[in-house]
């Protein structure tokens, strides 16, 4: 292929970043419906994808490496210092259990879904390949987090482009479907709850518990934004040099923890750390680390070579990942059962799982309006396990085929 038309390091961050202007300023502008079924993500990754594929800038360039190497951990660092574990569990209660409980759905189904694929045989569809548990671990960590566990999975997994292609496929392909379940389930709300055993005064308790609830934060000042850099540069840079150093962990011939594993697992525990301290209350943090995710899931669509992608591949991925969910279903109804929580709170933890921050102020806005910002809260909880149990469900899918 020709070198593409913009290759400098600068012009191809300019055009990245220019992309995820683009779709957001677009979804504002127009209101478009669309993007209530196909949100801006889709459309983020995709264009990238267009572009490298037709020349306009390379499938491999000094901005990708900085993104992944740099923009990604300062990205974990910025979302999971405002981790408030305490504040969900006063408003949502057990609620915070099942979409725990949830998130091993998401680990156990993951797992099934991967074997299932490797011993079905579908055609072309199935047996998928056998290092497609870099695609499992991908979007178990959309499952359990969101948008941002996902690449972080994706990096730490060392997964291929065409993996993130097939967990972001799948992702908007079972979001279509699940969303509405998740909405529609509010018109059984009286029989879910009998069949839930909710105790009465469930949902008065968490209405008041969210009334006190202070979601407010300050206008960033410079001193607190000097603050913020310090944080996120700073344990960037101990997480680097922490992973350059430790040996990886070889488990029956397959590496299980490689650099790029250390890598997330220690500025995911650093980060952590921070939000228990004062550090949490430092302002602007979220919405800078949203900017980042967007210009590096747009990075990783621009690394997407159309020409080696195994469409077939695609759509066995799917049918694995329609079985997928089907497990998380189960794992939340399980909890709600065990936990006699409300049909609300039942939806809004599976949203924190499978939507992600994105989703589940949706979903609670739908419910009950007043659990948006538990919503939230609940939404972090599943950033800070996502890492964890993402990176968990490819390194067991790897060790079934090793």
């Amino acid at each position: 292929m020709n070198e593409a038309l913009i290759t400098s390091p600068a012009g191809v961050m300019a055009v990245l970043v220019a992309v995820v202007a683009f779709w957001f300023w677009l979804e504002k502008a127009t209101q478009w419906k669309l993007f209530s079924y196909l949100p801006p993500l889709i459309f983020i990754y995709a264009t990238p994808v267009l572009l490298s594929n037709s020349g306009l800038i390379p499938f491999k360039s000094e901005a990708y490496d900085f993104l992944r190497h740099y923009g990604l951990p300062v990205f974990i660092v910025l979302m999971l210092v405002k981790v408030d574990v305490l504040g969900a569990v006063r408003i949502m209660g057990k609620g915070v259990f099942v979409m725990l409980l949830g998130s091993i759905g998401v680990v156990v189904g993951g797992v099934l879904a991967f074997w299932l694929s490797q011993h079905l045989s579908m055609g072309s569809w199935l047996p998928l390949p056998e290092d497609s548990w870099k695609a499992f671990g991908t979007l178990a960590g959309s499952w359990i987090g969101g948008t941002g566990n996902m690449t972080a999975a994706y990096a730490a997994l060392d997964g291929e482009s065409q993996h993130m292609s097939m967990a972001a496929a799948a992702d908007q392909m079972i979001y279509l479907v699940w969303l509405p379940i998740l909405l529609g389930s509010k018109a059984f709300a009286d029989r879910f709850n009998r069949w839930a055993r909710v105790p009465e005064g469930r949902i008065d308790a968490m209405e008041r518990a969210a009334a006190k609830h202070d979601s407010t934060e300050s206008a960033p000042d410079f001193v607190s934004l000097v603050y913020l850099a310090l944080l996120a540069i700073g344990i960037t840079a101990i997480a680097i040099t922490l992973s350059d150093k430790l040996p990886p962990l070889v488990m029956g011939g397959a590496t299980v923890v490689s650099a790029g594993t250390w890598l997330v697992l220690i500025v995911t525990t650093l980060a952590l750390v921070a939000s228990a301290t004062p550090a949490r209350k430092l302002p602007a943090a979220q919405p800078i680390a949203l900017a980042i995710i967007y210009v590096y899931v747009a990075r990783v669509g621009a690394t997407m070579d159309l020409t080696s992608m195994d469409w077939g591949v695609l759509g066995g991925f799917i049918v694995m990942a329609y079985a997928w969910i089907i497990v998380h279903g189960a794992f939340i109804l399980l909890g709600a059962w065990i936990f006699r929580v409300d049909v609300h709170t039942v939806a809004i933890a599976s949203a924190a799982n499978i939507g992600g921050a994105a989703s589940a102020p949706i979903v609670a806005a739908h419910h009950r309006e007043s659990l948006v910002p538990a919503s939230i809260l609940m939404a972090l909880i599943g950033y800070a396990a996502g890492n964890y149990l993402a990176i968990l469900t490819g390194r067991i899918g790897q060790m079934l085929v090793s």
